[in-house]
């Protein structure tokens, strides 16, 4: 939770950084530039996620 990474492929409004902001089955992401938030699987995120930028807490 709070783990802001950076993805393989840049969202649409030109953002490349995204923070978890929920946990479970699904994955939530915002993007810290668009605030446009992302419901994702969990094997679809670890497959898509570059780098981590800053662990969360």
């Amino acid at each position: 939770m709070g783990d802001i990474f950076r993805l393989k492929k840049k969202h649409p409004c030109g953002g490349d950084q995204w923070q978890v902001v929920r946990l479970g089955a699904d994955i939530g992401i915002r993007c810290l530039k668009c605030q446009h938030y992302v419901l994702l699987g969990r094997g679809v995120l670890e497959r898509r996620v570059k780098e981590i930028i800053s662990p969360g807490q």
